[in-house]
């Protein structure tokens, strides 16, 4: 972290706001704006003992913890405080949307990296649009069918693939391969799992002295 827990808040000027700072989260990989909220003292000092971003509701006068209904947590990597020790600076990872429109941020487009995010990223969010579609899209019978049907779609896909590989000419592994990654994100949309959050485990995995599974994916030894 920047700095000890204490030394931080006792550096952050309440007064000036009546007893609140805004808050800016900024996603700890991409640098994209997720969204501004509100902290009091007791709120930062929640985020950062529990290494997760509470804020204090303005309209509802009490502590709420991001993502506590939707589970879109967001997980503290760092904090900052500006140069005038009024307003505070969170990198965070978000586990999934940020924005409760369903959007990766508060924000809209505007201060999302599309490059860093990629295709997939893109096709993540064509599945959230389609998900409640109406008239309906094989996505949105898909979502509608739940995780049982998903995962069901996953298991098969996968098996093509794996055929294909074995069997097949490349331009079929990928198609199959295709097939199974789209199914795999609609899995991960219902599971409440973002395409980012799979980045930022391989990351951690590709930085890390040691591997974080008996597989040793993407260990760098």
């Amino acid at each position: 972290m920047t700095s000890d827990m204490d030394t931080f808040i006792q550096d952050v000027d309440f007064d000036k706001g009546n007893g609140l700072v805004p808050a800016v989260i900024q996603h700890a990989d991409t640098a994209d704006v997720l969204m501004l909220g509100y902290m009091n003292r007791e709120s930062l000092e929640k985020t950062i003992a529990e290494g997760v971003v509470w804020f204090y509701s303005r309209s509802k006068q009490r502590l709420w913890k991001k993502g506590e209904t939707s589970g879109h947590i967001l997980t503290v990597s760092s904090y900052h405080l500006d140069c005038d020790n009024d307003s505070v600076l969170i990198l965070a990872w978000p586990a999934g949307h940020t924005c409760h429109l369903g959007r990766p941020s508060c924000f809209g487009d505007a201060t999302v990296s599309r490059a860093w995010r990629g295709p997939l990223g893109e096709l993540e969010d064509v599945i959230t649009q389609r998900s409640k579609q109406s008239p309906p899209t094989y996505t949105t019978k898909l979502c509608a069918g739940g995780m049982n049907l998903a995962a069901q779609k996953v298991g098969e896909e996968a098996i093509e693939t794996v055929i294909a590989l074995i069997n097949e000419e490349p331009s079929k592994v990928v198609s199959e391969a295709a097939d199974l990654i789209y199914h795999l994100l609609v899995s991960f949309h219902l599971k409440q799992v973002s395409w980012q959050q799979i980045l930022h485990e391989i990351h951690q995995r590709r930085h890390t002295s040691q591997p974080l599974s008996d597989k040793g994916c993407c260990d760098v030894q």
